[in-house]
């Protein structure tokens, strides 16, 4: 296929919601245990509820949404250390538009903002280097977040900064790695997955082969999955397919955008940049080693870590805020006590709701509100 409304074909979706309930109907089930396939990615999660896949697919598939969404597991404690930076004088503080609401423990960046702070909304690292270019008087910072789809943009502007000599240029860093995530999702006892739809943007940077150990050591069958409606249902058949010859095995079902050995130039970046921390805070996850990057010394003076005094404690959420159950998909959104009352893309009360990949805000926006009412009166 060339063009992408070839991807969203009415037919072919039937077509293949035809072949998946199919195979369903060949795999022995039970009524108390539908096949769990996990979505790690919240690209795919807002597909899913965009195009309405959910509503076409048999009762007993069950759609757990992941958390790659690397706006929704940054927890509080690491906004509060970035409106700190953003709340100091001289300083331009640069961010993504998705991050910009995130609530802190008191207020966002975008609360920061209207209490005077300097903060400027990006759509690339390269966009906050312009801004060190045409401030040399001022402290650029930007708000570096993402899995390893946007590391490589990060690091090679900081790797042109130095080519450059640009000083008053740092990377707040909250890159995270998608790997340790999955594996800390495997490992909790809390769920049980048959499958998974893997990330098709992080595999369009690292490959497939980070994924092995999902077939290798957890024998749970992967699919790396495109974004548009038939990615999905075709990567779904594939995983049904797997699970019912008995398979686990790592495919990519994107490999038209993904190549399995990665993207060389962006991995090569990548490692001359970063390095592993010990361990990372995620929301939800708790602490998972060795799954989020810092800055290497070479490049220390990039980095607003080293650069400015940040409070460094962790926060935790509000006690009526359900995220890290939604993250790890032991609840759905509208099973949250406050989705859609005391937390709404208004006025959010966790970054769910919030980010533009995030579950809740899914769910809210393409019809959850009213799945949760219908369930309150049920």
């Amino acid at each position: 296929m060339k063009y992408v409304d070839e991807y969203r074909d009415r037919e072919k979706a039937q077509t293949l919601t035809r072949a998946i309930a199919s195979l369903v109907a060949s795999i022995p089930l039970t009524k108390e245990r539908p096949l769990k396939v996990m979505e790690v990615c919240g690209g795919h999660t807002h597909s899913i509820f965009r195009y309405g896949i959910e509503g076409i697919l048999p009762k007993e598939i069950e759609l757990v949404h992941g958390p790659g969404c690397p706006v929704c597991v940054l927890p509080r404690g690491r906004i509060d250390d970035c409106i700190a930076i953003a709340s100091r004088p001289n300083v331009i503080l640069t961010t993504f538009g998705d991050a910009i609401r995130v609530p802190g423990a008191s207020k966002s960046l975008l609360g920061a903002k209207a209490d005077g702070a300097d903060v400027r909304m990006v759509y690339s690292p390269s966009d906050a280097l312009e801004l060190a270019r045409r401030f040399p008087d001022r402290e650029v910072v930007f708000f570096g977040i993402g899995f390893e789809t946007t590391m490589p943009a990060t690091a090679l502007t900081i790797l042109a900064a130095e080519a450059e000599g640009v000083r008053n240029f740092s990377v707040f860093c909250n890159h995270i790695t998608i790997v340790p995530t999955i594996k800390a999702i495997l490992d909790s006892p809390d769920l049980q997955l048959d499958g998974f739809l893997g990330p098709g943007h992080v595999a369009m940077v690292v490959g497939t082969a980070p994924f092995a150990f999902v077939a290798d050591h957890y024998k749970r069958p992967m699919v790396v999955a495109g974004f548009e409606p038939l990615d999905v249902l075709q990567s779904l058949w594939m995983v049904l397919s797997q699970i019912k010859e008995g398979r686990a095995e790592i495919e990519n079902q994107y490999a038209r955008i993904a190549p399995d050995g990665g993207n060389g130039p962006a991995l090569r970046a990548v490692a001359a940049v970063y390095e592993l921390r010990e361990f990372f805070e995620w929301r939800g996850l708790g602490s998972i080693d060795h799954s989020g990057v810092r800055l290497r010394d070479a490049y220390a003076r990039f980095d607003a870590e080293r650069k400015f005094a940040i409070p460094n404690v962790t926060i935790a959420d509000p006690l009526s805020c359900q995220c890290g159950e939604v993250l790890k998909g032991v609840i759905k959104p509208w099973q949250c006590k406050v989705f859609g009352a005391g937390c709404t893309p208004e006025v959010p009360l966790g970054a769910l709701m919030v980010s533009s990949e995030g579950a809740c805000a899914a769910y809210y926006q393409y019809g959850g509100l009213n799945r949760a009412k219908r369930q309150a009166s049920a």
